[in-house]
């Protein structure tokens, strides 16, 4: 974990309210592991106070990939960066994605945002393992397809794919994925995750899952991401530090 420089190479809207930031770091393109996180001062003043976490999008040659929602303060400043800006970014931080468990498809479940880790997790799976990609979005316009592959769509509003959620989805198809040595990977909101958690261990499915969480250090000084271990002994995991990334047997969502 060190504390970086990185100067902004793009920073393009690609969808309705989402942006794809690229930028150069030799350094950090190598060191990363799908799954895993930044935390970026996303101004050079002190408001806001607190970094954001942001997992890696992608990494390719050398650079990164940041993918983001414009929701508050700090995203909307993020959104104005241009070419030549530094961002200031404390990484790699996290667990990433356990992949190289024995299993012969990796299942890809990502609804809204929580497609951001996957572009990169697909790069690395690719030519190894058979990917499926089940996304989901409230709309067609929110459905965030960059950088995957071999992919299906849903839509609460029906205007794309399956009407319904991603989950719904998932299940719609699982006949046809039973036959294959499966893994799930899924990253999402908590009540995505939660149907997500509750469909593969009742099938005994082995999945991890990515969980979005606010953090203000990123790194467990702060203790301020707490998620509930699933074993009950009253003692709890921390988002930044134990995940991103969980297997579903260890925590309640």
């Amino acid at each position: 974990m060190n504390i970086f420089k990185i100067p902004v190479l793009t920073n393009s809207k690609i969808a309705e309210n989402t942006f794809l930031m690229k930028c150069h770091s030799p350094e950090l393109a190598a060191d990363m592991k799908p799954g895993q996180f930044c935390n970026i001062k996303v101004s050079e003043s002190d408001y806001p106070l607190l970094r954001r976490p942001f997992s890696i999008c992608d990494a390719e040659g050398n650079n990164i990939y940041f993918m983001f929602d414009v929701h508050g303060e700090g995203t909307r400043l993020l959104s104005r960066k241009k070419q030549g800006d530094l961002i200031d970014l404390i990484a790699p931080l996290g667990n990433g994605f356990g992949i190289d468990d024995d299993y012969d498809t990796a299942v890809l479940i990502a609804g809204g945002i929580g497609a951001a880790p996957f572009p990169y997790l697909t790069r690395i799976l690719k030519g190894s393992k058979k990917i499926v990609t089940y996304i989901g979005g409230r709309s067609s316009e929110l459905v965030l397809k960059y950088g995957l592959e071999n992919f299906s769509t849903a839509t609460d509003d029906g205007s794309e794919g399956f009407q319904g959620n991603v989950v719904q989805l998932f299940e719609s198809k699982f006949e046809m994925l039973k036959s294959s040595d499966i893994k799930v990977f899924a990253c999402g909101p908590n009540p995505m995750l939660r149907a997500v958690k509750n469909f593969c261990s009742e099938r005994g499915i082995n999945c991890e899952v990515s969980v979005e969480c606010a953090m203000a250090c990123g790194f467990g000084i702060c203790q301020g991401c707490p998620i509930e271990k699933s074993e009950v002994d009253g003692s709890y995991l921390l988002v930044c530090k134990d995940g991103p990334v969980f297997n579903i047997n260890d925590i309640v969502i």
